[in-house]
């Protein structure tokens, strides 16, 4: 029995992945990741905002694997449960960056003419500003707290799918397919739905990949100075600054939180570096 052409396509793809040192590497760190996130109530052996006065600021061992912080939390317990809050405050910030960007960039790739030119010359004033710097506004205007956080990062991200897929939209435009739907009676919003998008599917899973890591390092920088997640929620970034006044004599407080910021990010950077090899038409042949 014949596979459908979405499976081989993925077959071809996770073939190709395989053989891909980088690929491997980032997808296996990915994939430690997701586990701690999905399976931190049942992993994690204490309850992360549990307090314990008599336990703080204990050095690493057999109890407290990363030790523990100034009010006697279990480190181990709330860096696997801050792996489930920063995973998901990507994954959220991708999503909306990312449907939104694709629609705006394929609107006016489409379009054209004045419309894209308000819409891109929009986009460019967004991208003359620092992501971290414009995020920080924003979420300070906002007011703190994790969901501001979460749009901020987002905002600030719409600009890079929207400007991908605008330059994928304007040469889908131009195929003759576009062009009989058109002569057939097709209305824009089934042409950006059924070709324009789908389309730029590729690249715009490869861009989601690569920035994932940035949304979830920039949500930290937001929690670090306490435009993010508030306490006592684990959140890495949250972890860092609360370590940061023990770091001279409780190094472990503020280094673990770090160090899983540092392999998330190189995990979903390696990983998607090699996502876009793959994806690349070239490679194929």
């Amino acid at each position: 029995m014949a596979l459908h052409p979405f499976f081989r396509e993925l077959r071809l793809t996770l073939g190709i992945l395989a053989r891909n040192p980088s690929a491997v590497i980032g997808g296996v760190i990915i994939a430690v990741m997701v586990l701690l996130a999905v399976g931190a109530p049942l992993l994690a052996p204490f309850d992360p905002v549990r307090l314990s006065l008599s336990d703080r600021l204990l050095a690493p061992g057999t109890t407290h694997y990363f030790g523990t912080d100034e009010l006697g939390r279990d480190i181990f317990s709330r860096v696997m449960f801050g792996a489930r809050i920063s995973l998901s405050i990507g994954l959220l910030v991708i999503a909306v960056a990312g449907i939104t960007g694709a629609l705006i960039g394929a609107t006016s790739g489409y379009f054209g003419g004045r419309t894209d030119n308000v819409i891109m010359r929009f986009m460019d004033v967004v991208l003359s500003f620092p992501s971290l710097i414009l995020a920080l506004a924003l979420a300070a205007a906002l007011g703190p707290s994790l969901v501001n956080a979460i749009l901020a990062t987002a905002f600030v991200m719409i600009p890079k799918f929207a400007r991908l897929v605008r330059g994928e939209a304007m040469v889908v435009r131009e195929m003759p397919y576009v062009a009989a739907s058109r002569v057939a009676g097709a209305g824009h919003g089934f042409i950006i739905r059924r070709h324009i998008l789908p389309n730029c599917l590729n690249s715009a899973i490869v861009l989601a990949t690569l920035t994932l890591g940035d949304a979830i390092l920039i949500a930290a920088s937001l929690s670090f100075i306490g435009l993010g997640a508030q306490p006592p929620t684990p959140e890495w970034g949250a972890m860092i600054a609360s370590g940061r006044k023990f770091l001279m004599d409780q190094w472990w407080y503020a280094t673990f939180p770090g160090l899983f910021i540092l392999f998330t990010v190189i995990g979903f950077n390696i990983f998607g570096d090699a996502l876009r090899d793959v994806l690349d038409p070239r490679i194929r042949r």
